[in-house]
């Protein structure tokens, strides 16, 4: 099984002249803003009538496991898939590799439904179960 295959969605990071530190590869903390950049695709995609509907969606965990440096001249895809849904929060479980099998870095994010008026995580909403129960 690929990558690919074991993710939900995937989709294609440009590394950035900006994105290099005095190493000459992608800095660290970079690595979470491409999973944010991806994220954001998936959300638009999958997840627009929650947002719609004012619910937030917020990170309050995130890890990275680096494998092997980004360089500038490298194609970078990050791939997704949801991994656990509990009450108000799930887990999303990202590879950001090249797409030929060099994975540069494994992550996770804890995501919480959030409500901002009353400034408190909530249930995720049977609706957004059914879509993330159908990934």
């Amino acid at each position: 099984m690929t990558l690919t295959e074991k993710y939900d969605i995937s989709t294609d990071v440009e590394v950035r002249f900006a994105d290099l530190d005095a190493y000459g590869h992608v800095n660290n903390a970079t690595y979470f803003t491409y999973l944010e950049t991806a994220r954001t695709k998936l959300f638009l995609e999958k997840f627009i009538d929650l947002l719609n509907e004012g619910s937030l969606l917020l990170v309050v965990r995130a890890e990275c496991d680096y494998r092997k440096p980004i360089g500038l001249a490298d194609r970078v895809v990050v791939s997704m898939t949801i991994t656990r849904i509990g009450n108000s929060s799930f887990d999303i479980d990202y590879a950001i590799h090249n797409g030929n099998g060099v994975i540069f870095a494994m992550a996770k994010t804890v995501m919480v439904c959030f409500d901002q008026q009353i400034g408190k995580p909530v249930s995720i909403p049977e609706s957004f179960r059914q879509i993330l129960n159908r990934r």
